[in-house]
């Protein structure tokens, strides 16, 4: 079938499942199968939440030992993988195939309630509760859920009080980055938003 060669029977018959398709592992609590025992047992702490490879810098933990190496780089800020149309880099591979895509233009994710495309499968993923509803993220305060972790995080702030965006202009303070932009047209004169039936225009 190809050049490959090994020194065990073991081996050669593991390989040739490679081109048989065999897959003779099979998990006990979902559909999955594997050529491996080696990869049923590493697919088999997905259900059972083990990871045992540990970080020696902070509380994190891997269920292998590939992904325990990715996360400490971002300790080490050792970024491998370089991008050859500009200078980004970054931790792994994947990382660097996606971010390949802001100088392809390639979307390969495509909705099916409106056709809208993206580059990345978790930015589809949150695109498709704005069609299913879905709000996975609850605030523990109150009954508000939304659909993005991000905007949770914001909502949040209503409860705390903090105001982290500050207006380096005067003393306007408030918690959305998209209110402090609005606010400083205040500053600036700017009035962006024009009427299409006259020549009236504001800022808000």
């Amino acid at each position: 079938e190809c050049n490959y060669s090994t020194k065990t029977p073991g081996s050669l018959k593991v390989h040739m499942r490679t081109h048989s398709g065999e897959k003779p592992y099979k998990c006990s609590e979902c559909n999955y199968s594997g050529s491996m025992s080696s990869s049923l047992a590493l697919h088999m702490r997905t259900h059972t939440g083990e990871k045992p490879y540990k970080c020696s810098e902070c509380s994190h933990s891997s269920r292998t030992a590939d992904k325990l190496i990715l996360h400490q780089r971002t300790h080490t800020g050792e970024k491998p993988y370089k991008c050859s149309e500009c200078n980004f880099g970054c931790i792994s591979s994947d990382v660097l195939k996606i971010h390949g895509r802001t100088h392809s233009g390639e979307k390969p994710y495509v909705c099916s309630e409106c056709n809208y495309r993206f580059s990345q499968l978790g930015h589809l993923r949150t695109h498709m509760r704005k069609h299913t509803g879905e709000k996975p993220y609850k605030c523990s305060e109150c009954s508000y859920s939304c659909s993005q972790s991000s905007n949770l995080k914001t909502h949040k702030l209503t409860h705390t009080g903090l105001m982290p965006y500050k207006c380096s202009e005067c003393g306007f303070a408030c918690a959305q980055s998209s209110h402090l932009k609005t606010h400083k047209l205040t500053h600036t004169g700017l009035m962006p938003y024009k009427c299409s039936e006259c020549n009236y225009s504001c800022s808000l």
